[in-house]
């Protein structure tokens, strides 16, 4: 299914939090974040919207991707933080804004962990960075 089928069989709390992972993954290839993923979670948990997960190089990297995202997520999609994990070791950085959570890794941490593979029976999101339509 497409995004725009998405966004149009989803009531406006669906396309926001669509929004929130489409927003947060954009800014994370922004900030040359790899192997960006988008986990649809609706049908496995009901804690949670989507899962976004990045691969960053160092730890400065997923520091400034924890801290765009953070601040295009509260300030231009209106989000609000509700946890965040990881920070003073940076090899995962985990922001949960509720219905989003953003699961920021180095490679070896992301391999150990794999959380592809653990939610294997989750739906992947199509994301193409600087080209992903805006849901309204």
């Amino acid at each position: 299914m497409s995004l725009a089928e998405m966004a149009s069989h989803e009531g406006d709390a669906g396309r926001a939090s669509l929004r929130r992972a489409l927003a947060a993954a954009e800014t994370a290839a922004e900030l040359k974040g790899r192997d960006i993923v988008i986990l649809d979670m609706r049908e496995r948990t009901g804690f949670f919207d989507y899962f976004v997960i990045v691969s960053g190089s160092s730890r400065r990297q997923l520091h400034a991707m924890s801290e765009s995202i953070d601040d295009v997520l509260t300030k231009r999609e209106g989000a609000k933080r509700i946890g965040l994990e990881g920070v003073g070791d940076s090899r995962w950085i985990l922001l949960d804004y509720g219905d989003v959570v953003v699961h920021l890794f180095d490679p070896e941490l992301r391999a150990y962990y794999a959380l592809e593979d653990l939610w294997a029976d989750a739906r992947r999101v199509e994301f193409s960075p600087s080209s992903f339509p805006q849901i309204p």
